[in-house]
């Protein structure tokens, strides 16, 4: 009963309540699928969790936690669920994480330097990547998923 009790409490804290090192509001613009959003939103962050917290006329309309689970409002996940239900069965585990951040995916494949950041373009017969980031913006394209993330500093 011990047992069931701990792992019940370890799942559920997968979602708790974390303190965040950094937080940035940013306009976002997701389009996949299952998401769509294009407004304003506060990206909180430290070194082992990320929290997305999404709004529309000034309405908390969805959060997005990931650490070791990614949790949206409806609950939590595996990433490799989130990935297959949400983006890509085809994306790394990290992916969401990474854009989100501004860290290169694919284990830094094709990574070119550019003045104020880097780019990345990744393909093959799953994937149509053009990533880039610089001062100010992260922009992630999949042509071939039709997935797009945007994602600007607001001044």
């Amino acid at each position: 009963m011990k047992l069931i009790l701990l792992l019940l409490m370890m799942f559920l804290s997968a979602c708790s309540i974390k303190n965040y090192e950094h937080s940035n509001s940013k306009l976002f613009i997701i389009k996949t699928d299952k998401l769509k959003f294009a407004d304003l939103g506060y990206l909180k962050h430290s070194d082992d969790s990320l929290r997305l917290e999404l709004f529309v006329a000034g309405n908390n309309i969805q959060n997005i936690e990931i650490n070791h689970l990614i949790c949206l409002n409806e609950g939590c996940m595996s990433k490799s669920s989130f990935n297959s239900e949400y983006l890509s069965q085809n994306y790394p585990d990290t992916i969401l994480q990474n854009i989100f951040l501004g860290n290169a995916i694919y284990d830094k494949e094709n990574f070119q330097k550019t003045t104020d950041g880097f780019e990345q373009k990744i393909q093959n017969r799953y994937v149509n990547i053009l990533y880039k980031v610089s001062a100010g913006e992260i922009y992630f394209k999949d042509k071939k998923n039709k997935i797009l993330f945007k994602i600007k500093d607001i001044k």
